[in-house]
């Protein structure tokens, strides 16, 4: 990363990075933060990811 990226941007290298596999489904059930905030509603296009930054995707736990 060179440079603040999208948030959206950032989830489609990441899914880029993994074809074939049901990567997309999981992404779409996770919540997303980005350092340890919760992103949300924010429009993914949007909120940029400045280099550095930490990005979570954290799929849903049992019961929860």
């Amino acid at each position: 990363m060179t440079g603040p990226l999208p948030l959206a941007e950032v989830v489609r290298r990441v899914l880029d990075l993994h074809p074939g596999t049901r990567l997309v489904e999981v992404v779409k059930a996770c919540s997303v933060l980005v350092d340890d905030r919760p992103v949300g509603t924010a429009d993914p296009e949007a909120l940029l990811v400045e280099p550095g930054s930490s990005v979570e995707l954290l799929p849903p736990f049992a019961g929860g």
